[in-house]
């Protein structure tokens, strides 16, 4: 028997009845401390939505990576841009140094503005890129007067144009003719990939009949300049 300090003199307790006096004050301790870690959890969540209540009355949004080219969505030409550019600049220049030399020259009149005018809007005609555009079994190139369209998955004919810059020549059932320069197809995978398809299903349904060799080699070019892209991304020689 064992006797309890500042309980009195006539109590006494069992040390057996100390040992379960210790673990029921261990379980109580462990209770409250569970309930304190509830407590803390709620809180932290309750704060979290706080937060994010506060962010949406505020207009912020969490990042969301843009969607992927839909099916049906045409697929365009990512360098027109910078190439108009260029022409338009190339244009701009060499209708300023004429004029200028004819102004220095005391030579500028109303007759030569106007035939050097004409001159710049037959460079930009000549040096306008067109703009080539991809959807769903058609591809379709618009220069500066009018506009070809080819229906892809109907090809007759695909071959490489002669001449001295290449050219890739695409020819439907219907009559439709396209040139493009494979630039721009090595330029825009997508591009290529709308016009692979295209092929495929014109193999497929027994229009095309020729056309693997041009094709192929635009494919190991495609593939080439992707693997080059890599490497000059990843500092590798």
């Amino acid at each position: 028997m064992g006797r309890r300090r500042g309980l009195g003199p006539d109590f006494t307790k069992d040390d057996g009845d100390d040992g379960d006096g210790g673990d029921g004050g261990a379980d109580r301790a462990g209770a409250g401390g569970t309930g304190e870690t509830d407590a803390t959890r709620r809180t932290t969540l309750g704060r979290a939505a706080a937060g994010r209540a506060a962010d949406g009355r505020r207009g912020v949004r969490p990042a969301v990576p843009p969607p992927p080219v839909r099916r049906g969505e045409p697929v365009r030409d990512r360098t027109w841009l910078p190439e108009l550019r260029a022409a338009i600049w190339c244009t701009a220049g060499l209708f300023t140094v004429m004029l200028l030399v004819d102004l220095a020259n005391g030579t500028l009149v109303p007759w030569r503005a106007l035939c050097w005018t004409a001159v710049a809007l037959v460079l930009f005609t000549v040096l306008y890129p067109p703009r080539v555009t991809a959807g769903e079994h058609w591809l379709a190139s618009r220069g500066p007067v009018r506009t070809r369209t080819v229906r892809t998955d109907l090809l007759v004919l695909v071959r490489r144009g002669d001449g001295v810059a290449p050219r890739l020549v695409l020819r439907d059932a219907l009559g439709g003719r396209v040139e493009l320069d494979p630039k721009v197809l090595t330029a825009n995978p997508l591009l290529w990939h709308r016009l692979e398809r295209g092929v495929r299903r014109s193999r497929e349904h027994g229009w095309l009949r020729c056309g693997a060799v041009p094709m192929q080699a635009l494919a190991d070019r495609i593939d080439h300049d992707g693997a080059r892209a890599v490497f000059d991304a990843s500092g590798l020689e």
